[in-house]
């Protein structure tokens, strides 16, 4: 999964400005991120034909805290130009106990904790992809059904 050029230039405009000549353009920084999203592998194993893992992976939380990546995976998805590749997808679920004192808050907001048998108790449901990769997660009162 790797975009290209013309398809780049179509988003380039959604990455900060730059102050100084960077080693990396933003065009060799988010294939090596999109790389790293598909193959799941760690930052430090990224091969050496992407760049220094530790630029790119900076240059990704940097562009995380900003919400860059939102607007760009979001604009991507629109267009239809980024498709993740999934071959198995798993749901999976498990109801947890929740302490005596996680079952109350001082502002009375809302909360995935229900009252049980034995006690309170939340549900946390996961969807992964077969290599166990997260897609996503939510909590849920105990007793609600998946």
């Amino acid at each position: 999964m790797q975009l290209s050029v013309e398809q780049f230039e179509q988003i380039a405009s959604y990455f900060p400005k730059k102050r100084e000549k960077l080693s990396l353009s933003d065009y060799q920084v988010f294939n090596a991120i999109l790389f790293v999203a598909e193959n799941g592998c760690k930052w430090r194993t990224l091969p050496k034909e992407w760049g220094n893992w530790h630029t790119i992976y900076n240059r990704m939380n940097r562009w995380e805290k900003q919400g860059v990546l939102d607007r760009i995976f979001t604009l991507l998805q629109k267009k239809r130009m980024l498709r993740m590749k999934l071959e198995l997808v798993c749901l999976n679920s498990t109801a947890i106990k929740v302490h005596p004192h996680g079952a109350g808050t001082l502002k009375n907001e809302p909360q995935s904790v229900e009252r049980f048998r034995r006690g309170w108790i939340t549900k946390l449901d996961m969807v992964t992809t077969a290599d166990q990769q997260t897609i996503g997660f939510s909590l849920s009162p105990g007793q609600a059904h998946d």
